[in-house]
Formats: C-alpha cells, sequence, structure tokens
C-alpha cells in the first residue's frame, strides 16, 4: 500500500505536465481539426534550447548556474515564439483553409526539421543538468515508509497548474476564449461576425507553443535531459491522449492526459517497463477506434 501511494506521488508532476501539454494542444488543433505533430516537437525544442542556453551561460558567460538557467528560459521563448507566429500564420491557417490532410503532412515535416535542428545545434550530444533542489520531503512522514517528493517536483507541479489554470481561466472568460470558440466550431460563420480568423489562428498557436514551451522548460528541469526523439514520442502520445479525452475540448484533452500519466506511472511501477509505451499508446488506439463518432453518410 505504501508503495502504490508513493507512485501515486510520483506520477502527480507528470500528470500535472501531461495535463498542460493536451490543454495547449487541444487549442489549436480545435482550429485545424487535423492531427498536429509538431506541437510534441515544439516542446522537445524548447527542452534542448533551454539546455543550450543553460551551459551556454555556465561555461561561455560564466553566470551563477540560477542566472544560467535563467538564460536558457528567455534564449527558449526567444525561439518558441516567432517559430509558433511563422507556423501558425504561415502554415497552419492557409493549410487548414485548403487542404487540412496537408497540414498533418506539413506537421511531420516541420517535427523533423525541429529535431534534427535540436540534434546539429547539440553537436549529436545529450546535454545534462546537474541536480537540484533534490531534496526529498515527506507528504505522508506517518507511514511505515514515508510517501516522500522533491523540492523541484513540488514546485514543477505547482508552476504547472498556475499555468493550466491561468490559461483556462483566460480561453473561458476572455473575449479572445469566445473569438477562439466561435473560430473553433464555424470558421466562416466567425468571419461574418467580423473575426480575423487567420489572426485567431496565429495568436491561437502562440500560445499553444507558448505552453509546450513552458512545459519543455519544467520537463527538463525536472529529468535533467531531453532525449532527440522525444518530438516523435511526445508528439504521438499527446496527439493520441487528447483525441481520447475529447481534443475540440481543451478541459476534457487535459483530464484524459492526467489519467494517462497515472497509468503510465502505475505501468513502470508494476509490468515491465519496456512494453509500457507500446501497450499504451495501442490502448489510446483501440480506445479511439471504439469510441469515435461515425459521420452520417451524405
Amino acid at each position: 500500500m505504501d508503495y502504490a501511494l508513493q507512485q501515486f506521488a510520483n506520477a502527480v508532476p507528470l500528470s500535472a505536465l501531461y495535463a498542460l501539454l493536451a490543454f495547449g494542444y487541444a487549442l489549436s488543433v480545435a482550429l485545424t481539426k487535423r492531427a498536429d505533430l509538431t506541437y510534441g516537437a515544439l516542446f522537445a525544442f524548447s527542452g534542448h534550447a533551454f539546455l543550450l542556453g543553460a551551459h551556454a551561460g555556465w561555461n561561455i558567460l560564466f553566470l551563477t548556474f540560477a542566472a544560467s538557467l535563467a538564460a536558457g528560459a528567455v534564449l527558449t521563448l526567444a525561439l518558441v515564439v516567432p517559430l509558433s507566429v511563422l507556423i501558425g500564420h504561415r502554415i497552419a491557417a492557409p493549410l487548414s483553409a485548403v487542404s487540412p490532410n496537408a497540414f498533418t503532412v506539413a506537421s511531420l515535416g516541420l517535427l523533423l526539421v525541429l529535431m534534427e535542428g535540436a540534434r546539429l545545434a547539440s553537436g549529436t550530444q545529450e546535454l545534462w543538468l546537474p541536480p537540484f533542489l533534490n531534496q526529498g520531503i515527506a507528504i505522508m512522514p506517518n507511514l511505515a515508509s514515508p510517501v516522500t517528493s522533491t523540492v523541484l517536483q513540488l514546485v514543477n507541479t505547482g508552476a504547472v497548474l498556475i499555468l493550466l489554470v491561468s490559461a483556462a481561466v483566460f480561453v473561458a472568460l476572455s473575449r479572445w476564449g469566445r473569438n477562439w470558440r466561435a473560430v473553433s466550431e464555424d470558421r466562416l460563420a466567425a468571419e461574418l461576425c467580423g473575426v480575423n480568423s487567420r489572426a485567431m489562428f496565429t495568436q491561437t498557436y502562440v500560445l499553444s507553443a507558448l505552453l509546450a514551451g513552458l512545459g519543455g522548460i519544467l520537463a527538463t528541469m525536472h529529468y535533467g535531459t531531453m532525449g532527440f526523439g522525444a518530438g516523435l514520442i511526445f508528439g504521438l502520445k499527446i496527439v493520441l491522449i487528447s483525441a481520447a479525452g475529447g481534443h475540440l475540448h481543451p478541459w476534457r484533452a487535459a483530464v484524459g492526459a492526467a489519467i494517462f500519466a497515472f497509468g503510465e506511472t502505475f505501468w513502470s511501477a508494476f509490468a515491465p517497463m519496456v512494453w509500457r509505451d507500446a501497450a499504451l499508446i495501442s490502448l489510446l488506439a483501440l480506445l479511439l477506434v471504439i469510441t469515435r463518432q461515425q459521420k452520417p453518410m451524405a
């Protein structure tokens, strides 16, 4: 029982991260209506940019460790924001209007470009951050085997929850959120009511990319590194998780992603880890086949 509670505590930071990524992904896919692998690539690219910036701050600029982390975060956002504007305005908006399936193909191409760009920029070397804020804190100290977490896990979880709740409130209550819902439901009708749908595509993609970028920074701080293949793995996971939870509804997608994270953690604890991704992704695919909505025949 104590071991299961510890695994539950371990799953909370991962579930918060997955929920944030799924929420951001659902914002953009609600407009494009097609799978977007670029989102996972932006997440992984942000992690690599953060590592490169932090290492440059420490080894070249001789900054303190905290200042090096800040430099990495600034570099990441400075790269992700222009990239998201370019993708949203020049690729997502026009391709979604002309041929939605073409956007899925373009997203695969963008994924390869971002992954290879990150690999070449780091010289095909995996960079690592030194452990920090890894002091253990007993969450349930009265058990035979106390349930513990680390300072960094708690900080990351709190930061992710703040981002998630802030984004949800902004989408739910702001005028921008109303325009986003209008374009996601009927792009042409929204344009007839005076909403600039192309601008909404760009702004939505920027917001989604910011959530992915901040998630990449927090994940890299948590794990200490970011693998070169993480863009494809996370891109596929987020596409399937969000679709299972309801990819047109950000909160449903976030809840589905959080549940998936708990399943992933408990599989790692109680089952062979080598089969984890294959089994859970297959389960998600089966769930989509069973629950997908059939369109009526014309």
